[in-house]
């Protein structure tokens, strides 16, 4: 079984709550980890020619393919399975109305949620979820 990533804002405290959400949900252990600001996220976002200084945004990268935004966010919440998958056919909104919400959130992450000084430091009974 082929593993996801998902890259996310490792100082953000709304996205390390969704990395703790999905952590919770994904029972089968599919999902791995990287912070868009750690050497193994940059390395990823090099391998797809994404910006290596967009930090509004979820990656998702999975059998080689990458989605960003609101698609990766659907493509996370299919890829939990068992209820989350209800939320996908929202996929079928136009992707610039779903990005426009979805940067809305982004934008003012911080100043809603705030943000942590260093990225997050996985803890052990989680550590092997999480890229180097």
């Amino acid at each position: 079984m082929e593993s996801s990533i998902l890259l996310f804002d490792g100082v953000c405290n709304l996205c390390n709550g969704v990395v703790q959400f999905i952590i919770r949900h994904d029972r089968k252990k599919k999902i791995k980890f990287a912070p868009l600001q750690s050497e193994s996220g940059q390395q990823l976002l090099k391998k797809f020619s994404l910006p290596l200084n967009d930090l509004d945004s979820f990656v998702f990268i999975h059998e080689n393919n990458y989605w960003t935004k609101s698609s990766a966010g659907l493509k996370v919440l299919n890829e939990l399975g068992a209820g989350w998958k209800i939320f996908y056919p929202l996929i079928f909104i136009p992707k610039f109305i779903r990005d426009f919400f979805y940067s809305i959130v982004a934008k003012t992450r911080y100043k809603i949620f705030g943000r942590k000084k260093v990225c997050m430091i996985p803890t052990p009974e989680i550590r092997e979820r999480f890229l180097e």
